[in-house]
């Protein structure tokens, strides 16, 4: 059985709030499973870090 190469995404976050969640819905339900998502937030001045945080846990 050979197992699919793990992809990783980086997605940069700065102030997207409004944005997040669906970008992050976009990768997650691509037909491709075996995904990595690294979220690097940059300083954000809006709900964007603690959206991170929450989807994180």
């Amino acid at each position: 059985m050979q197992t699919e190469p793990l992809i990783s995404v980086i997605v940069p976050v700065c102030n997207v709030t409004p944005y997040l969640e669906l970008a992050l819905d976009s990768i997650r339900y691509q037909s491709y499973q075996n995904l990595e998502i690294i979220l690097i937030n940059d300083g954000s001045t809006d709900d964007s870090e603690s959206i991170c945080k929450d989807l994180a846990s």
